[in-house]
């Protein structure tokens, strides 16, 4: 199959200017910031610490942390020698290059700042739109498969595809849509029903970084790694995954600490 897909999505008239391109990526970013913004406060009780005015004022910083945070990690995670060149190249955000694991750190910064300028709960805070950010992981991914970004190894499977941005012409995985229902439908289903159950303080922020660490480290597999990287460890691993393992360790640490206090309180 091959997939023909235009990364601007539409062009928009600005007077004076002409047609300024609107990309599906940036349609997919707006899409997941709507989306957990919208269910985070659909189910915020409005008697709670965490209710739906404290969730509007958030938003903002928690978008910002993740712009910020992605593209310093960007730079320093994949592109340190570009930065070393040219310092000036961090601020260029329209080149591309957003890296998730630098944006998590922006939003747990954004976490700590806004819960501590509240005086509200970190934790409380951070469990509550744990169980949606996968809602804006999902949109992202599929936003990079509509912009024939962050290609998939070649495989013969019947589901491959070729993308005419390819210049190899290569069949491949669409890793990005493995990555879009690992990391997005998935793992909110998995954190909207343990949700439910009523978890004690820490255990939803330790689940989605296990969760996600763990489905990185498998959908990596099935993505090309970044050209001027390649891999990492001995030539067996790729750069996100390595960025996955810490991860999984703090979300197990978290998880085991949450029921640790649990079971203390309750003895």
């Amino acid at each position: 199959m091959i997939v023909n897909i235009d990364p601007v999505a539409f062009y928009l008239p600005i007077p004076f200017i002409g047609s300024w391109p609107i990309y599906w990526y940036g349609i997919s970013w707006l899409i997941a910031i709507l989306a957990i913004n919208y269910s985070a406060k659909l189910y915020a009780n409005s008697n709670d610490e965490i209710n739906k005015k404290v969730i509007d004022d958030f938003i903002f910083y928690g978008v910002l942390g993740a712009i910020l945070g992605g593209r310093i990690g960007y730079m320093f995670f994949y592109g340190v020698e570009a930065l070393i060149r040219d310092p000036a190249a961090i601020f260029r955000i329209w080149e591309g290059g957003l890296s998730f694991h630098g944006g998590l750190i922006g939003v747990l910064v954004s976490f700590f700042l806004f819960s501590s300028s509240r005086k509200i709960s970190f934790f409380k805070l951070a469990d509550h739109m744990a169980i949606f950010l996968p809602l804006g992981l999902g949109s992202v991914r599929i936003g990079n498969f509509l912009g024939g970004e962050l290609l998939g190894r070649p495989t013969d499977v019947s589901w491959g595809i070729i993308y005419s941005v390819d210049s190899l012409g290569l069949t491949r995985h669409p890793s990005q849509l493995y990555q879009a229902f690992s990391e997005g439908l998935v793992m909110f289903i998995i954190l909207f029903l343990v949700a439910k159950k009523n978890p004690p303080k820490m255990f939803l922020s330790g689940l989605f970084l296990f969760l996600y660490g763990f489905f990185r480290t498998i959908t990596e597999n099935f993505r090309t790694p970044d050209a001027h990287i390649g891999f990492d460890f001995f030539d067996t691993l790729t750069r996100g995954q390595l960025l996955s393992f810490p991860m999984i360790i703090f979300g197990i640490v978290l998880i085991y600490l949450s029921l640790k206090k649990r079971n203390e309180a309750v003895s």
